[in-house]
């Protein structure tokens, strides 16, 4: 994997999941005093613009990450951080999926169940990935253990 592409999408994902949150809390938490008012927050609609804008930008990186890094996990044997790659990758499809039919669901019960689906399935995306980062990053910075015991050194007294 290259830098530009784990910086890049690192980037990309918080932004995500920075307006997704700031979004959700504009929409479900705020309370407007107007009761004419369309939305609880004047940033409510730019937010919700830049997360479906930057959105589709997240996805064409994961499939550059898919080709660079994913398959190549997937296709070894023993890769220690494993299971947090597939929770990543299978949370970040069933997102993809929920974001994608959001835009187009027409009717009350399935716009409520793809908000809900969306919102726990970004939840799960977003914590995965966030170990999965950790978890990384501890074993890039950990000493490597050699196959072969260090020699012993005399010592003088």
């Amino acid at each position: 994997m290259k830098r530009w592409e784990r910086w890049s999408f690192n980037a990309l994902n918080f932004v995500v999941a920075a307006t997704g949150i700031v979004y959700l809390c504009m929409k479900y938490l705020l309370a407007t005093d107007d009761p004419f008012a369309v939305v609880n927050h004047p940033w409510q609609p730019a937010m919700l613009a830049l997360h479906v804008v930057a959105a589709p930008v997240l996805i064409l990186l994961f499939g550059i990450v898919l080709r660079s890094h994913i398959l190549k996990k997937l296709a070894s044997k023993y890769q220690p951080d494993r299971r947090t790659g597939w929770i990543s990758l299978l949370s970040f499809s069933a997102m993809a999926l929920s974001g994608y039919l959001l835009q187009v669901a027409s009717t009350p019960f399935w716009l409520n169940t793809l908000i809900v689906a969306h919102i726990v399935t970004s939840g799960v995306f977003i914590l995965g990935y966030a170990a999965h980062l950790v978890i990384g990053w501890r074993l890039v910075k950990a000493p490597r253990q050699t196959s072969q015991p260090e020699a012993e050194v005399p010592t003088t007294a």
